[in-house]
């Protein structure tokens, strides 16, 4: 800072590139103008300046203070003062330069007659918060306007009128902020000495347009997704001399409330979907029939719950955001705990802007069913054991997981396949009543390969085993006890009253079930579906050839087709006007025909996997939907903060073509990072959101053009079930037509999730010492591979100028051999590994996304520590005031301010003791923190 000085004098310098220095003297109009110019843009300032105090005096001459100042205002014909922002303290230094600048926005309603406070304090004692006033100044904004040099050194006065120091003013931005940045054709030959090159028109007027629309206060998709927005500003001096401007800004999203509300719906009607199947399975014998009592029963009984849920969230009336104490509440517990987007957007010296977004979300775990019985990962394996458990036992059905995994993908293609079938079938009757040619062999052609498809999909062993097993739980089926079939593997199944025996037995079972009566019956069905199928499509051959005969020599097929039924140019008549219904009536029997083949094949093929299902969960099932339910809770809360990180990027990013052919070409990397201890209930916290995150390799997303311009227009949309979601973006026209033709066809985007954890606390300690860090080592090995594997598709791929731009010095291979070893060498709290992950992560075009329990605390640490990283590495903020800077962040930052939103108290919950375990960078400045609720 000293250097600084040197450089400045007394006078603090305003960097050329933030407004042209005025050499007249404003008028009225032009004050106006001046505090008027950044009104079509809320997220600006109407009026910045920065602060610096020269020659402060103590009554204790031995002290040198440590100062902060206060800034309060009021505008006739208001009568008092009203406190607006306070500087960050400076300790040690009867001269302090002022990092955090005072920024005046649109809501600050200020005018020319708004008078400015300025209050000088000394903090005797940070921690305990003791402080006295050394002195004031005052002065109306007029007079720093009308200014030449919009700059004010004032004296600061005591309670007694003592001269206690000096304070200077000097403004930032004084004109409209499209003079702010100066045109590429008038940028001086050089600046403070500096040669400068010459920039790229076409790159200056991109990143213009992409800043003009990418606020998050006015730009049409953002202000529907975000808001609650506030902002604070700063002046960083660089290693060059200049300075960098950075805006740093918090806002939370509707998307807290509306995404678990949407996710339940679907959930509700997944699981009444269910019962549904099960009640349609028809009439089973009465020990069948007691066991889809049972789980009917568990169904209805998770259903009430999520109705519950549901009514509750369509109830709430509270805040777009769930506050950290309420992360235990049982009707929000779906909400994404303490959800916000963390921007910081930072102009250099050339005026151009840039800008980073991290996703802050509480860790993504159910809280409400608490930690007692630890987290997803060890139930889930718990489950998995119970059930093989289950299985062995001589009274429950055995299948293999990949049997249960085939039933589920073969009733979605049942589903999917059937619709489509009896979409084209009433298609190629409709072409058929048109008596297009071209029509009904296009339609032909689609309808043969979905039924084909479906045919094959019922064609398979695992249908016909499960229809054996469904015909013998009918009551009037008598089991055969003729001898065991030849070579295949076959179920056994003994249908008493009040025992369900049943198992796969082999050639050397004295009890094997003799069906090759249902087989022949099954083969029937479907080979019924061929048959209907070959019979239209011969059909249609005649009808074709019939209407092309009369022309062969004449005319080519094609041409005919294109003529359809129109009446022929020599004037003989058509064979439309010979028999107008021949084609109708000609397929109408046979579409009735397949399309009841269809159905019977679907049908049956559904019930009997339904019934495969049934028998599988039937042991487990009140251990199945208990654990599926708290997945359920914690996929929602993850999915949630996805979605905020893919719409601010895919916004931020509409005008990179290199980003968006790597979006549809290998998918969005998605990069989580938690602070979660390996100790206690975050042990099972961390267990939750690392199977939340790994779930969301399910998820892809579409990007649609919006059908309005209204707010809920631009809210996604969730579609879907358990097995996979899609998320639908809307985007305004403008918006959607700068797409590439991929993603604007729709294209399915996917999503690569990695999950980064060190745990920095004093709990962290003692599992460091005394207890177990496997789980950690574990979920970062695992997604160190994921990440490799994902840069190793990118390079197969993509080349290299998909990826942002960087200062760095160190590539990417290099960085990942770093991340590397720092994941396999077993440091205790080796933060690098946090550190290098968000780097790759950010030159891999990825989604970043910060967590600690309540994303609050240890997430401000995080956040505020990337922030002076990347300004520092990317660009050139002088390292001397790197901690300043930190220190400044944290303090007077929208971190700070997230505490009075989460808790209504302006302190972290740390005290000194626990700060000890801490690594250095994470450590908040004495004074901002405290012993307050997390």
């Amino acid at each position: 800072m000293a250097g600084l000085r040197e450089r400045g004098g007394s006078r603090i310098q305003r960097p050329w590139s933030v407004y042209r220095a005025s050499t007249f003297e404003l008028s009225n109009e032009m004050i106006g103008l001046a505090l008027a110019g950044n009104s079509q843009d809320p997220d600006e300032p109407v009026l910045e300046f920065s602060v610096a105090c020269t020659d402060l005096l103590t009554p204790a001459l031995d002290r040198k203070p440590n100062s902060f100042v206060a800034v309060s205002c009021t505008t006739p014909p208001q009568a008092f003062w009203t406190k607006h922002a306070q500087t960050e303290v400076i300790e040690g230094t009867s001269n302090p330069i002022f990092l955090s600048s005072i920024a005046f926005f649109q809501d600050s309603n200020i005018n020319q007659q708004t008078q400015v406070k300025l209050a000088v304090y000394d903090v005797k004692d940070r921690s305990q918060g003791t402080m006295y006033m050394l002195g004031s100044a005052l002065f109306p904004v007029k007079e720093l306007l009308q200014e030449r040099s919009h700059r004010l050194d004032l004296e600061l006065r005591s309670a007694e009128n003592q001269r206690v120091g000096n304070v200077t003013i000097a403004a930032w931005q004084m004109e409209e902020r499209q003079d702010q940045r100066m045109s590429v054709g008038r940028l001086p030959d050089s600046i403070n000495g500096r040669t400068m090159l010459p920039v790229d028109e076409s790159l200056a007027e991109s990143m213009g347009v992409r800043i003009k629309y990418s606020s998050l206060c006015k730009d049409t998709l953002l202000r529907s997704v975000f808001g609650g927005t506030m902002s604070r500003m700063y002046r960083f001096p660089t290693t060059d001399g200049n300075h960098l401007r950075v805006l740093e800004q918090m806002a939370e999203s509707v998307l807290s409330l509306n995404i678990p509300r949407q996710f339940v719906k679907l959930l509700l009607e997944e699981d009444a979907s269910r019962v549904c199947e099960l009640e349609e399975l028809g009439e089973l014998s009465p020990c069948w029939e007691n066991l889809r009592r049972q789980i009917v029963s568990q169904y209805q009984t998770i259903i009430l719950a999520y109705q519950e849920t549901l009514t509750d969230l369509n109830d709430y009336r509270g805040p777009s955001f769930k506050a950290s104490n309420l992360k235990a509440e049982r009707k929000l517990e779906f909400m994404p705990t303490n959800l916000h987007v963390q921007r910081m957007r930072v102009q250099d010296e050339l005026g151009f802007e840039h800008t980073y977004d991290v996703i802050t979300i509480g860790a993504p775990a159910a809280h409400c069913q608490g930690f007692k019985n630890s987290g997803l990962r060890k139930l889930i394996q718990k489950f998995e054991e119970a059930k093989k458990h289950a299985l062995s036992s001589s009274q429950s059905i055995v299948y293999i997981p990949q049997d249960i995994v085939r039933a589920k993908e073969i009733i979605a293609h049942i589903n999917t396949l059937k619709t489509q079938v009896s979409y084209y079938a009433e298609r190629l009757s409709r072409a058929a009543k048109d008596r297009s040619a071209s029509g009904l062999e296009r339609t032909l052609a689609i309808l043969a390969d979905k039924t084909r498809q479906l045919v094959t999909v019922c064609d398979c062993k695992l249908l016909a085993s499960a229809i054996q097993a469904l015909n013998a739980a009918r009551p009037e089926y008598i089991a055969s006890k003729a001898s065991p079939s030849a070579d295949s593997e076959q179920v056994v199944l003994r249908n008493d009253q009040d025992t369900l025996l049943a198992k796969w037995s082999g050639r050397n079972s004295r009890s094997s079930l003799h069906a090759d009566w249902h087989e022949e019956e099954w083969e029937k069905v479907w080979l019924n579906v061929d048959k209907s199928l070959e019979c239209i499509i011969q059909r249609v051959d005649k009808l074709l050839q019939k209407e092309r005969r009369p022309s062969v020599s004449s005319q080519d097929s094609s041409q005919m087709d294109l003529q359809g039924g129109a009446t022929k140019k020599d004037g003989s008549p058509s064979a439309e006007e010979a028999y107008p219904g021949e084609w109708s009536e000609a397929l109408y029997p046979l579409l009735t025909t397949l399309t009841e083949c269809v159905a019977m094949m679907s049908d049956t093929a559904k019930k009997s996997m339904v019934f495969l299902l049934m028998q599988d969960s039937a042991p487990t099932i009140a251990m199945d939907l208990s654990l599926q339910y708290r997945r359920d809770v914690v996929f929602c809360q993850t999915l949630t903060a996805l979605i905020c990180g893919f719409i601010i990027k895919l916004r931020n990013c509409l005008r990179d073509n290199g980003f968006l052919r790597q979006l549809y070409t290998i998918g969005l990397l998605a990069q989580f990072e938690s602070l979660l201890s390996t100790y206690g209930e975050e042990l099972a916290m961390l267990e939750d959101m690392s199977v939340g995150i790994m779930d969301l390799r399910n998820v892809t997303f579409k990007v649609t053009q919006a059908t309005g311009s209204s707010a809920p227009d631009m809210l996604p949309i969730i579609t879907g079930n358990r097995d996979g979601f899609n998320v639908r973006i809307p985007l305004p026209g403008t918006m959607f037509d700068a797409l590439p033709r991929e993603i604007q066809s729709g294209m399915l985007l996917r999503v690569q999730p990695v999950h980064f954890n060190v745990g920095i606390n004093e709990q962290q300690t003692l599992a460091e010492k005394f207890g177990d860090t496997s789980l950690q080592e574990i979920i970062n090995l695992e997604s160190l591979s994921r990440l490799n594997s994902y840069y190793e598709q990118f390079k197969e791929v993509l080349p290299e100028d998909c990826l942002p731009r960087s200062r760095s010095q160190t590539c990417l291979p290099e960085l990942l051999r770093f991340l590397g070893q720092n994941v396999h060498a077993r440091k205790n709290k080796n933060v690098d590994i946090l550190w290098q992950a968000a780097e790759i992560c950010r030159r891999l075009n990825g989604v970043r996304f910060t967590s600690c329990k309540s994303a609050k605390d240890r997430t401000a640490m995080s956040v505020t520590l990337e922030q002076c990283l990347i300004l520092q590495h990317e660009h050139g903020m002088a390292p001397q005031v790197f901690t300043q800077a930190l220190d400044c962040m944290r303090s007077e930052g929208c971190r700070r301010e997230n505490t009075v939103k989460n808790v209504g108290c302006r302190k972290y919950a740390f005290n000194s003791l626990q700060l000890k375990a801490f690594p250095k960078h994470y450590r908040p400045p004495d004074g901002t923190f405290g012993k307050v609720e997390t």
